[in-house]
């Protein structure tokens, strides 16, 4: 394994506070959002959308019920709010579904209506995923999390700090969504956050299980 990769792995930590004077260049954001745009997702349906809050009163109007990011959000050179697609246009013969085979996929419309078979039967027997809307809902979110572990380890690869943010309150949260970004809350919720920028303090030596306790070879 590439051993930059591992060093890029134990560099990276949940920076809790950054240098308010460093700015991470636009070229660098940029990949960074590349690379989530390029994540893998359930049948390719990237059930997500990325959202840059450097506003500093948006930030402010966040921090209200962000706990979790009391000191990131205001030193951060830029932050990011995750949201996951929900039931309306995540559940089989959507609009958005229809749109990534048709449109984004390209695929021909005999591969389209077996393909939509396929997922439908994923969704309804398979996953149980129509039991409830929160049970969609997690179930795009947990997508959310691969494309923000990508970010977070590519930009660790360029010397960029993060923290991941799951620490706010979602009622609140969907309010600020619809109310300040004017986003459907019927159609995304707030899956996560995401701070970047660059550590102020040193990072304490990284902790982990070892490999014994955590691989089974069968």
């Amino acid at each position: 394994m590439s051993s930059k990769f591992i060093d890029a792995m134990l560099f990276r930590h949940a920076c809790k506070s950054f240098d308010p004077n460093k700015k991470i260049s636009d070229e660098d954001f940029e990949t960074i959002l590349e690379i989530g745009r390029l994540s893998p997702s359930s049948f390719g349906f990237e059930p997500w959308k990325f959202l840059v809050i450097q506003d500093s009163s948006l930030r402010e109007k966040l921090k209200v019920f962000t706990w979790g990011a009391q000191g990131s959000l205001p030193t951060a050179s830029h932050y990011l709010v995750i949201l996951a697609r929900k039931k309306p246009s995540m559940i089989y013969g959507s609009k958005h579904i229809l749109k990534m085979m048709q449109e984004v996929h390209s695929l021909p419309e005999d591969v389209v209506k077996l393909r939509g078979g396929t997922y439908e039967k994923f969704q309804k027997e398979d996953q149980n995923l129509l039991e409830s809307d929160r049970t969609m809902f997690d179930w795009a979110s947990k997508q959310t999390y691969i494309a923000l572990a990508n970010m977070m380890t590519g930009a660790a690869y360029m010397g960029i700090d993060s923290c991941p943010v799951e620490g706010f309150l979602a009622k609140e949260a969907q309010e600020f969504l619809e109310k300040e970004l004017k986003i459907d809350p019927k159609e995304y919720g707030i899956s996560l956050m995401a701070a970047f920028g660059y550590r102020v303090n040193p990072q304490r030596v990284k902790t982990r299980q070892t490999k014994e306790e955590i691989v089974k070879w069968y």
